[in-house]
């Protein structure tokens, strides 16, 4: 095999594992994980409270 077959197996090879990741990340049934996820900077506002400042987290 010569150097050229070997960079068209390569770029297959990279372009299936790009095209898995994404079906992956887009399936139905991570749904749930990335929703959950993305609230997660929201519930930890409100956990903390809105009275407390970035003074009170540093000395906890």
């Amino acid at each position: 095999m010569g150097e050229g077959t070997w960079h068209v197996v390569w770029t297959v090879l990279m372009m299936t594992a790009f095209i898995g990741i994404v079906a992956w990340a887009w399936s139905s049934r991570r749904r749930k994980d990335f929703e959950e996820a993305a609230r997660l900077p929201l519930e930890e506002e409100e956990q903390r409270g809105p009275e407390s400042t970035p003074e009170d987290e540093e000395s906890r």
